[in-house]
């Protein structure tokens, strides 16, 4: 392995799409979502340990969740656990994380990842993993993995890639534009045109690069963490870190950094991936019965239900469901929800009326 490769593992949020299963004192990347008895965030942090030296992978997170990390990645160094005293979005974290490696390693080629994606070809994944990583270290470039599309999707960002020549594996191409979740009208043709790719979400660049772009297209962000050189990995960084993200900015990497810079590169990839951010993408994903249902539940007994998904906590309790079709019900200790299936403007605004015990 490179010791001068690492990994920025980002689970600093609460995953309310996934209420009521993910709440603010649990969210989604540190629940078994999938049923196969690792976290979202076991499983992502062994699959870049795999590639990358288990002591250079830093997991992001705020500070409620720092325990959570240990618990679900035992023996990490304090260094490891990077708290953010408030959310301010992807920018500042990755601004963080980046001076905190430079302190440690000057010429770092760092992976930045969420903690909650589905991989279902690892290996493929590990493979471009490894040529993003590599590319990024040759050069003053900043990278990004594009996912081939499979559908119109309205709920991801695209990357238009540029696509004068063809294609050679191993090597990327430049980015021409970046869209954030468009109509479905115009999904359909970023789809047909072959040009745009998923974004994923996932970026690759040197120490060097990143630090560039920050002082040149958020020097307001980077002049703050810049302050810091000396007090990371100290005593002194937890009220220095207070300080700064008290007078930080919201923004996240893709609109103050990726929309605006001229050397972002992406590599396609095609590995079975999703972002698993609602119920409806957990639906699409997961495995479903004779009728399309999908059930995660001990116990069911289901009468004309199809294309719905029933999950039940609790192994004592059975569900008795009649007559639903292209619906979500979710049945936890204290909350019951039952909608229809992908209306996901309900959720968010059934969200900011319940009593906040329940969020």
């Amino acid at each position: 392995m490179n010791k001068n490769y690492y990994c920025v593992i980002m689970a600093g949020g609460i995953g309310s799409r996934f209420w009521p299963k993910s709440r603010n004192a649990q969210p989604k990347q540190f629940l078994d979502i999938l049923g196969i008895g690792k976290s979202f965030l076991q499983q992502t942090f062994n699959r870049f340990a795999s590639v990358i030296p288990r002591e250079n992978i830093l997991i992001v997170t705020g500070g409620p969740y720092a325990s959570m990390v240990n618990e679900q990645i035992p023996g990490l160094a304090p260094y490891q656990i990077i708290v953010e005293p408030d959310r301010r979005n992807t920018a500042p974290c990755i601004a963080y994380a980046a001076y905190k490696i430079l302190e440690k390693t000057p010429e770092a080629t760092i992976i930045v990842t969420p903690s909650d994606h589905l991989i279902l070809n690892e290996a493929e994944f590990l493979r471009i993993t490894r040529q993003a990583m590599d590319f990024a270290s040759s050069d003053n470039v900043l990278v990004t993995i594009g996912i081939k599309p499979t559908r119109p999707e309205t709920g991801y960002g695209y990357i238009q890639m540029s696509m004068t020549a063809r294609h050679i594996d191993g090597k990327p191409f430049k980015v021409k534009t970046f869209t954030e979740k468009p109509s479905l009208e115009l999904a359909k043709v970023f789809v047909e045109s072959g040009e745009f790719f998923w974004n994923s979400g996932i970026f690759a660049w040197s120490l060097s690069a990143i630090r560039q772009a920050l002082q040149t297209l958020l020097p307001e962000v980077d002049s703050l963490f810049q302050k810091g050189r000396g007090i990371y990995n100290t005593p002194e960084e937890t009220a220095f870190i207070r300080k700064v993200y008290a007078e930080c900015r919201n923004v996240s990497i893709d609109y103050g950094i990726m929309e605006k810079a001229d050397n972002v590169y992406a590599f396609p990839g095609d590995f079975g991936w999703s972002d698993l951010g609602t119920w409806e993408s957990l639906y699409l994903q997961r495995e479903k019965d004779a009728h399309e249902n999908l059930i995660d539940a001990s116990q069911v007994l289901l009468h004309k239900v199809s294309n719905s998904a029933i999950a039940v906590s609790g192994k004592q309790k059975l569900a008795v469901i009649k007559g639903l079709n292209h619906y979500l019900v979710v049945d936890t200790d204290d909350v019951l929800l039952i909608c229809p299936r992908n209306d996901e403007d309900y959720l968010k605004q059934i969200m900011k009326k319940v009593d906040p015990k329940y969020l």
